[in-house]
């Protein structure tokens, strides 16, 4: 099937013969974006490699479990020496208890962790949780946040399901969805005694990246403590991404279970949930509420993750702001000066892009309806135009942008420059 001369359409090709739509997760099969995909044969700091030896500068990151960069040494050498002592033990280990304390220690409210192997574990785990403690049956969440791809929170999804166009899956059964309660995001709902949970991203990543508006945060706090509901915070993405303590330590809001994935792995799979102790001694084998996972607390991913959270001291954290400060005010300005209209959004260490004229001077999209009126004919060919001249954003729309440590500022330079050829380009088509 492959060799030395082997091209990215004929591994597609034969992806597709043994693969449903050729891929393992439905956004990376280019559907949005029109063009084959590519497949990446190495990647090296700020760069993907593909199988026909093209370097693209990658702003997709594993859609943020990279934030050191591809193939750091202190995440590959802690991953190999993991590796030399075995790969999965189903037993407890030292370094599985060691990244729960680093969890414990850096995020508002956690003082137990339960490590998975997923965000959608970490989340369909939380809210189990959520119902076993309060004995409650509604769940509520946001339209346009992704939580993973379980059968309760896939209603109203961002990310793929929004590429996609879907509301939901098929397979999913009217039951599986009654008892959740769709909201719009930066709007506080009203809560009554049978909502257990309210889960949402403190920061929207998943369709495009909007920030909570003002007092939203801080209101679905108020509203789930005087309903005897708990507050889930997603944070898949935004957890030691946006710093330590994550985005309940940058909007100073506490929630009663927070979830984690992607950094906290290094690029292994990974994920967890926290909370304080009388929540988590719900789960089993302290309490009633099952979960299990054969390889969760997994040896190479917790190496993994203990050796990037290593790397993020607060100077690398204003490394990253910085950059990502960078890109964005330079992304605004290629495509400003291209004659591309567009809106781009940042918080903190991460970058958002929304194809499409702004509504007025200062708009920036607030909301599920706001971002499903992006341009993805315009972004299609952007990504088209940037795959040509070496750069890769995500094959999808509602996607956010990542900067890593590896994104020096003279290769955000060069990305820009590459960005401003492309967009010009896109433009004129």
């Amino acid at each position: 099937m492959t060799g030395p001369n082997t091209t990215n359409a004929e591994l597609f090709e034969a992806a597709r013969r043994v693969i449903p739509g050729g891929v393992n997760s439905p956004v990376r099969a280019f559907g949005s974006v029109g063009g084959t995909p590519y497949f990446v044969a190495r990647a090296e700091g700020p760069y993907v490699f593909d199988v026909e030896g093209r370097r693209y500068l990658d702003f997709v990151q594993s859609y943020g479990a990279i934030i050191a960069g591809h193939a750091h040494p202190a995440i590959t050498d802690a991953v190999a020496k993991a590796a030399a002592d075995g790969t999965s033990y189903g037993a407890p280990t030292e370094r599985e208890v060691a990244l729960a304390e680093r969890i414990a220690n850096a995020a508002p409210g956690v003082e137990q962790v339960r490590l998975v192997s997923s965000g959608t574990e970490a989340t369909m785990t939380a809210v189990r949780l959520a119902r076993g403690f309060t004995g409650r049956p509604q769940i509520v969440k946001f339209a346009g946040c992704y939580h993973g791809h379980a059968d309760a929170l896939l209603a109203a999804g961002g990310s793929g399901v929004a590429t996609l166009g879907l509301s939901g899956s098929a397979g999913v059964p009217p039951s599986a969805v009654a008892d959740t309660i769709v909201a719009p995001y930066n709007v506080v709902p009203e809560l009554d005694d049978q909502v257990a949970a309210v889960v949402v991203e403190p920061v929207a990543a998943n369709m495009g990246l909007i920030p909570p508006a003002p007092g939203f945060l801080a209101g679905l706090r108020q509203a789930c403590t005087e309903a005897g509901a708990l507050l889930i915070f997603d944070e898949v993405i935004t957890g030691f991404r946006l710093g330590p303590g994550g985005a309940a330590e940058r909007f100073g809001v506490t929630p009663d279970i927070s979830c984690f994935g992607k950094v906290i792995g290094g690029g292994l799979p990974i994920g967890a949930l926290g909370a304080r102790a009388e929540i988590m001694e719900t789960l089993a084998p302290a309490g009633p509420v099952y979960q299990a996972g054969t390889l969760s607390g997994n040896p190479l991913a917790t190496a993994a993750g203990l050796a990037a959270l290593d790397l993020l001291t607060p100077i690398a954290y204003g490394e990253l702001v910085a950059r990502a400060g960078q890109f964005a005010d330079g992304l605004r300005g290629v495509l400003t000066t291209a004659g591309f209209d567009a809106v781009v959004t940042q918080v903190g260490t991460l970058v958002g892009l929304y194809c499409g004229p702004a509504a007025e001077a200062g708009w920036a999209p607030a909301d599920y309806d706001d971002a499903r009126t992006t341009d993805e004919q315009a972004y299609a060919r952007l990504h088209a135009e940037l795959l040509r001249r070496g750069a890769a954003f995500a094959p999808g729309a509602y996607e956010a942008i990542f900067v890593s440590l590896a994104h020096t500022p003279e290769i955000i330079d060069e990305a820009l420059s590459a960005i401003a050829a492309a967009s010009t380009a896109a433009t004129a088509s």
